[in-house]
């Protein structure tokens, strides 16, 4: 099959024709024809020539040309593509290296199986190009939402015909047990657009939280505008959703705004999401104020916010209990998605329990330790004492301060304090000893006999092995699994060390041991400082 003059137009019309039913440039088609006439091209001259084809865009004529490079002497090594400076004498008057020399050659007579090649060549770039601009097209539209037409379901899953490609809508991302049928209208939140081998996959949801928030944005005009912001938004999809909003204007009510006349807006949400509830919050800056809106319509006594460990403890009144949890836990479980803390809620009657053992617990530590009567040691509890340290180590004044306490009491109570901490002392650093703690570690300014005693029981017992701490193994911290958070317990925890203050003392330690050098840990710093100051 030669490309003679009767076939050339046929070429450009073939183009046009391919490029308007995959919906991409015609140039890109002629580009694969080009590529696949050399590519035929070179299996009748030879595989080692540079044969290039150019299609006239007007006229359609292919043209066949051999290009061979100018090269330096001992660079020559393909003499079908290549010629020395000397060779190329007999074609330029002056030539450099890296000079060209184009000839025209004899159009290739396509056999059958070259034909076919061609064919397959054309087809792959044809394809490649289509997938191209499906994946720049739908890249950008990923957070938002999208209309379709539904092609089939296979497996659970569902095909939905996008315009200008397809998209999958998994059977894990749909509502409940909502199902389509073929040609059905369909709206879904654009998750994902990821380019793969077989083409871009464009990945649907409908149980994304912020496939709700966007679909409020559509109804209220207010959101769109940023007169409104969505600051957080929790689903259990099918069945009930809570979503936080603010007003950047004071004279707009954010929850009325949503809600809409006579419930028009909110409804039209509640109706694309197959009736699911939704409670509108306001939201708040202030954690417990939120969280008190949150966990509407149960009434809230009391919020104790622990942000160190990110957990949150809510007291409501005995009736209010199963109100606040919810069916199967779901109103506390939005709330905490909303909030992004953990939430234990306690009634009344157990939140007095668990003050009544602490308050028993602290007592009796005083009684053993400092060899009080029970009564003297309730005081010292009721007054705000948690520890022997606090008693030890606290300004006389305080001790003064308790009605009945006289200086040479308070003295006394402080002497008995130390005696028993620096007893306790001995005892933990005779047990470290034992263990095998070395000087390095007991040197190290920062932990106490009873922290030295804890990471020796644990094999920390060289300042070298303290300085290989992550800062969590000391002051433990939380990891999510499987969407729930896990409590990891750290070696320094029970004495209150800091997530800050681990990191400041294995810092510490390796700046002592050389491994980190101080200088560029503070130019570190700076940077990190400069940055934050022009991001904000």
């Amino acid at each position: 099959m030669a490309i003679t003059s009767a076939n050339q137009l046929e070429l450009l019309q073939t183009a046009e024709a391919v490029a308007r039913e995959k919906m991409i440039d015609p140039d890109l088609v002629i580009q694969a024809m080009e590529d696949s006439l050399a590519r035929a091209a070179k299996s009748r001259y030879g595989s080692e020539m540079d044969i290039r084809v150019s299609i006239d865009r007007k006229t359609g004529r292919a043209t066949f040309t051999r290009v061979r490079t100018v090269v330096a002497d001992e660079e020559l090594e393909n003499y079908q593509a290549e010629l020395t400076v000397e060779q190329a004498k007999q074609y330029l008057a002056d030539p450099q290296i890296g000079d060209e020399i184009v000839d025209e050659v004899p159009p290739v007579d396509l056999g059958r199986i070259a034909a076919q090649s061609a064919k397959q060549v054309i087809l792959q770039k044809v394809r490649e190009a289509e997938r191209d601009r499906q994946y720049e097209e739908f890249k950008d539209r990923v957070g938002t939402i999208i209309n379709g037409t539904v092609k089939r379901e296979e497996y659970g899953n569902i095909i939905v015909d996008v315009g200008r490609g397809e998209a999958i809508l998994r059977r894990n991302e749909k509502i409940g047990r909502e199902s389509y049928r073929p040609n059905d209208r369909i709206r879904a939140y654009v998750k994902d657009v990821r380019r793969e081998a077989r083409g871009p996959q464009i990945f649907l949801s409908r149980t994304d939280p912020q496939f709700m928030a966007e679909l409020f944005k559509m109804e209220v005009p207010e959101i769109y505008d940023g007169i409104i912001e969505i600051k957080a938004v929790a689903r259990d999809p099918g069945s009930r959703a809570k979503i936080g909003v603010i007003s950047h204007d004071n004279s707009i009510d954010p929850v009325g705004a949503c809600v809409g006349m006579r419930g028009s807006r909110v409804q039209a949400v509640v109706g694309e999401l197959q009736g699911e509830k939704i409670d509108i919050i306001p939201w708040n800056e202030d954690q417990a104020t939120f969280l008190v809106n949150a966990l509407q319509p149960a009434e809230v006594s009391k919020v104790v916010i622990d942000e160190e460990a990110g957990k949150i403890e809510v007291v409501v009144p005995d009736e209010q209990l199963s109100l606040a949890i919810g069916r199967r836990g779901q109103n506390v479980r939005l709330a905490s998605q909303l909030t992004g803390l953990d939430i234990d809620i306690l009634t009344e009657a157990e939140e007095s329990q668990r003050r009544q053992a602490e308050f028993a617990e602290r007592t009796k530590l005083f009684v053993e330790a400092l060899d009080l009567d029970e009564f003297f040691a309730q005081l010292l509890v009721a007054e705000g004492f948690t520890s022997l340290e606090e008693v030890a180590y606290v300004d006389l004044d305080e001790l003064l301060s308790i009605e009945g306490v006289d200086e040479g009491t308070a003295e006394e109570l402080q002497a008995r304090a130390r005696d028993f901490i620096e007893e306790q002392n001995r005892k933990a650093m005779e047990v470290a000893r034992e263990l095998g703690v070395e000087d390095s570690l007991v040197e190290f300014e920062g932990l106490t006999p009873q922290m030295i005693e804890a990471l020796a029981k644990d094999g920390v017992k060289t300042l070298e092995d303290f300085a290989t701490c992550a800062d969590w193994e000391l002051a433990g911290g939380w990891t999510t699994v499987d969407g729930q958070r896990v409590k990891d317990d750290g070696i320094l925890e029970p004495f209150d060390v800091s997530l800050e203050e681990a990191q400041n003392l294995v810092m510490t330690a390796r700046i002592q041991l050389g491994w980190v050098d101080p200088t560029e840990l503070e130019a570190e710093e700076v940077e990190g400082e400069a940055d934050e100051e022009a991001e904000a």
